[in-house]
């Protein structure tokens, strides 16, 4: 195993500019989409209703992070470099905007889901670059690879990531407010139809990406599959988890586990792609494949559990 995902660190994906732009725009679109949806009144339910909020961001940006590289060291020896990088980065990452179809797939909370989207979405552009340097840092340091190539010269600077972050979701973000705050009507007419643009254009950039490396994925798959299901389902469960461990009812403990288990893979594949802050002559193969796969099975796995949850009633 340990041979194979090494050789997975060292592959080298093959991806445009081009293609780079378009993902670029993708999340863009997205997050403007996202923004479409928020609005003062999810802020005001963190004021009025500020356990679950609070247990489901916490569930995002402290205990998934957390938990993940927990998982990371329980597999110290048998995992890469590359691989351990990749899966700090989707933990580091916002949740996913198709968790809201999935929470009401699942008879969740949905004012809730959006409500988690909205404030996850925004507390991202400080939260994704500290967790990634933080835990990245702490894998430079406690790991056994300190000489591997890819952390010697991968530089963790998240100034550049907060710039990137910023512009991939902080405007798109205030121009989604904005645009709901001053022209409800237009955000009622466009939401829908962006929502579901953006996660079919964003799931036909990742099948593009697969069908131009297959024999890159052919060659991986295996061991990703079992990682990435591994991962997504410590998500799923310590979102669950940790929402019933605080006494939660049953429909916000299954909403704050499809926040946590449903990760915007797509922001960590155009920092992925972003040589300001990693450089594209490094080895990070086994990041892009760990990451891109995120963002099919997160979905998936989703879809599969809100099938069963919708069922149960308590």
């Amino acid at each position: 195993m340990f041979e194979s995902l090494q050789a997975m660190d060292a592959a080298t994906l093959n991806f445009t500019q081009g293609g780079l732009f378009i993902l670029n725009i993708t999340i863009a679109i997205i997050m403007f989409g996202v923004a479409l949806e928020i609005k003062v009144s999810h802020f005001k339910e963190l004021i009025q209703k500020p356990k679950p909020v609070i247990i489901g961001v916490i569930s995002q940006f402290l205990v998934l992070p957390l938990l993940t590289f927990l998982l990371i060291m329980a597999f110290w020896n048998n995992i890469t470099v590359g691989v351990a990088m990749g899966m700090i980065l989707v933990a580091s990452c916002p949740g996913g905007n198709v968790s809201n179809f999935i929470s009401t797939l699942s008879k969740g909370n949905a004012a809730l889901s959006v409500s988690l989207t909205a404030i996850a979405t925004i507390s991202a552009v400080v939260m994704t670059p500290l967790n990634f340097y933080f835990w990245g840092k702490m894998y430079k340091t406690l790991g056994p690879w300190a000489d591997n190539d890819l952390l010697q010269k991968l530089s963790i600077d998240p100034i550049d990531m907060f710039q990137t972050v910023i512009i991939l979701l902080g405007i798109p973000i205030v121009l989604g407010m904005l645009t709901n705050h001053f022209l409800p009507k237009l955000t009622d007419k466009i939401k829908k139809p962006i929502k579901i643009f953006s996660i079919i254009f964003f799931m036909g950039m990742v099948v593009i990406m697969f069908a131009n490396n297959y024999d890159h994925f052919v060659k991986y798959i295996a061991w990703v599959l079992l990682i990435v299901f591994i991962h997504n389902a410590v998500a799923i469960g310590s979102g669950y988890g940790f929402a019933r461990l605080f006494k939660l009812n049953f429909q916000n403990s299954k909403t704050i586990g499809i926040e946590t288990g449903i990760q915007n893979s797509g922001l960590g594949l155009v920092l992925l792609f972003n040589p300001k802050i990693f450089p594209q002559d490094l080895a990070l193969g086994g990041m892009m494949i760990v990451v891109a796969w995120w963002g099919i099975w997160h979905i998936l796995a989703g879809l599969s559990i809100a099938s069963i949850w919708r069922r149960k009633e308590n």
